[in-house]
């Protein structure tokens, strides 16, 4: 039986380095540099004092009754899909057929305010206290919310999916959306994912597990993917959001095609929650599964946007993976996180973007802040400038704390 193919006609994301899609890939494209000290908050004391945080950022989130829930969060995700489905133009979808499948991860609470809310509720009788409670907290920081919302905005009533899988999520919540359009349980799926992580608690944990940079003399330069002297990764926010359709629908309203998702693998490391195995297993397995799924060989590839976080252990790990899949094939590789942090639940989507951005474009976005060769991180990762060059095909890597690993390979469309 002949599966499904699976097409991207809308592109949609916000970012630290621009708030759409064309403003990030010219960042991306300059090797721009968009992590600084930190500006929501005061960050004075915490042992990290920097991060990429979305700027200049507005969106009225949704009228009526939803307004009041529409978080900063579900606001990326809103306006990714805004741009998404603008620049796939008229879908003509039944919206039965029309799905959302998206990556989130549970909203975390302001930390002054939830100091206030515990003083006064300290001071409270029981009875004042259950008054207090805003019953639109427990919502708004539920993992689904962002997905629902999309489903509201846009009259999508077919499949709704939320995939929370740390920093895989926006990967498994494509992979997901793949699978229900090859079946054909729908036409059309809004997929990516979202998070907002430059925030006084996530800040402050992350701080506390000593996997963040702590470069404070140098934030520009902190996050520096596969370098001898990478110390930590970069908190980032932001959303990504694509249009995914079957090939048969796109074809049949004239859509304009930027690229075809030919396949997809996951898998767990079985091993440690913050840390990768040093052989590479999970990252091999992944890119491995991927590759058969879309029936190419290693040699088919053009191109890896790595997870590459900055960290010692991430690093080596894909880095060993990727050896033990492409061997001598000399695949240029790239961290894109190196001009924008980890957007974490929504950095698979948003790397995916890239990679169809670098096929468009014919340009490979480079690794900046790559100085120092690291032995146990041996292949070709585009040092600092950008590089002209033909992609057909390129895969995308994401691997989340809990050991989760996803791979997306993307490729030009070919009628």
């Amino acid at each position: 039986m002949t599966r499904e193919r699976v097409v991207i006609t809308g592109l949609g994301c916000v970012t630290p380095l621009g708030n759409d899609v064309a403003t990030t890939w010219a960042g991306l494209a300059a090797g721009k540099n968009a992590i600084g000290r930190i500006e929501r908050f005061d960050p004075t004391g915490f042992a990290t004092d920097f991060a990429a945080e979305v700027k200049h950022f507005e969106h009225p989130g949704l009228r009526g009754h939803f307004h009041r829930w529409c978080d900063a969060k579900a606001r990326f995700a809103l306006a990714a899909a805004e741009e998404a489905l603008a620049d796939a133009g008229p879908l003509g979808v039944d919206p039965h057929r029309f799905g959302v499948s998206m990556g989130a991860e549970v909203s975390r609470p302001d930390l002054t305010d939830m100091a206030e809310k515990v003083r006064a509720l300290a001071a409270a009788t029981p009875e004042e206290a259950f008054r207090a409670v805003d019953p639109k907290d427990f919502i708004v920081m539920s993992a689904f919310f962002p997905a629902s919302l999309l489903a509201v905005a846009h009259d999508a009533r077919g499949p709704n999916y939320t995939t929370s899988t740390a920093c895989t999520s926006s990967a498994q919540s494509i992979a997901d959306a793949v699978r229900v359009l090859r079946r054909g349980g729908a036409d059309v799926m809004l997929a990516g994912g979202t998070d907002r992580l430059v925030e006084e608690l996530m800040v402050m944990g992350f701080g506390l597990l000593g996997a963040l940079s702590t470069r404070m003399d140098d934030p520009e330069h902190a996050c520096r993917p596969f370098d001898r002297t990478r110390e930590g990764f970069v908190l980032g926010e932001g959303a990504g959001v694509l249009v995914l359709e079957t090939e048969r629908h796109a074809r049949a309203r004239g859509a304009h095609i930027h690229a075809e998702i030919l396949g997809y693998g996951w898998s767990a490391n079985a091993w440690r929650i913050t840390d990768s195995p040093s052989d590479g297993r999970g990252a091999r397995q992944s890119m491995q599964a991927a590759l058969a799924d879309a029936g190419l060989r290693p040699t088919d590839v053009d191109y890896i946007n790595a997870h590459g976080t900055s960290t010692q252990q991430n690093d080596a790990s894909e880095s060993a993976g990727i050896t033990a899949v492409f061997g001598d094939h000399p695949v240029p590789v790239s961290s894109t996180k190196s001009m924008m942090g980890h957007l974490v639940a929504a950095c698979g989507a948003v790397e995916l973007i890239a990679c169809v951005k670098a096929i468009e474009h014919g340009l490979l976005p480079p690794t900046i802040n790559y100085v120092h060769r690291d032995p146990a991180c041996d292949r070709d990762y585009v040092p600092n400038e950008a590089r002209a060059a033909r992609v057909d095909v390129a895969l995308t890597n994401a691997f989340g704390f809990g050991g989760s690993n996803g791979t997306l390979i993307v490729g030009r469309y070919r009628p």
